[in-house]
């Protein structure tokens, strides 16, 4: 968090794009002594659609409270019709993280978010398998482990929602749990669930990827963060990175290194998604770095 948005409010839109709306917008914070930190807007002319996203504090005499803001920017919104969001700057959404045995991507979520560098709060993890109870609890988590069978998911994903929905979650990050979701859950938490895999996929789909790509001799390797849709792994892409690799790597060290960029992905992925940088469109995403 910049030490110049303390105090801050971030003004998140979007709407059928149309001439005047940045102006109106900007009017309408000049009119409540508004001060603008940050502004970022981009039209999409293939689908006709507008987002901003607007990083604004207190300026003047007349700036009001969070209900007054609301308030204020009510008539703006529908006048515009927009789909729009109003938050502190401050607030830090509530993350619920899904593990299955490999440890990298949460023990670094779990790292930045201790250290405070990535802006959520942690409201517990769940997990298929007990392997990581130990680090989770270290970290003064709640840990939470629901196995699962092939006559048991239902109840399983039930239970998941259910400790979602408990937690007062706005987010369920996926940090390299090893289960398909059902077309169901992923209904429930569409926009609200997010994944990481590697971007072999869907050329390496299945098990062994890396030793898979090793076979075919790849000369790029990387990770994928997408939320999550009923559409396996196609979800709308988030953030991708790769690095090049070559004929000298083995497929253990084609594993090594995408476990890092993987790492790297997530944690990218769910800071823009906190500071609300990222916005659905279709089956794209628009990111507001």
């Amino acid at each position: 968090m910049l030490m110049e948005q303390a105090g801050a409010f971030i003004l998140t839109l979007t709407c059928a794009d149309q001439v005047g709306i940045v102006a109106r917008v900007a009017g309408a914070l000049a009119g409540l002594d508004g001060f603008i930190l940050d502004s970022q807007q981009y039209a999409d002319l293939e689908t006709n659609r507008f987002f901003m996203r607007v990083v604004f504090r207190a300026g003047g005499p007349r700036f009001p409270d969070a209900d007054g803001l609301h308030a204020a920017l009510a008539p703006v919104a529908d006048a515009l019709e927009l789909d729009w969001g109003l938050a502190s700057a401050e607030a830090r959404p509530r993350i619920l993280i899904a593990v299955s045995r490999g440890s990298h991507c949460l023990n670094d979520l779990l790292y930045r978010w201790r250290s405070g560098t990535l802006p959520i709060d942690i409201a517990g993890v769940v997990s298929n398998h007990p392997d990581l109870a130990e680090l989770v609890r270290w970290h003064g988590l709640p840990w939470h482990h629901l196995p699962v069978g092939a006559d048991t998911r239902p109840a399983q994903e039930a239970a998941m929602l259910a400790l979602f929905e408990e937690a007062r979650a706005d987010y369920l990050v996926l940090a390299r749990y090893m289960q398909v979701l059902s077309d169901g859950f992923a209904g429930q938490l569409a926009g609200r669930c997010i994944n990481i895999h590697h971007s072999f996929l869907p050329g390496f789909k299945g098990a062994n990827p890396y030793a898979r790509a090793h076979d075919r001799g790849v000369k790029l390797i990387g990770a994928t963060a997408h939320f999550v849709t009923a559409e396996l792994d196609e979800g709308p892409i988030i953030e991708q990175a790769v690095e090049r690799v070559d004929h000298r790597a083995t497929a253990a060290e084609l594993a090594r290194t995408g476990r890092d960029i993987e790492a790297q992905v997530l944690a990218r992925a769910v800071r823009w998604v906190a500071e609300r940088r990222v916005f659905l469109n279709g089956q794209r995403t628009v990111i507001f770095r």
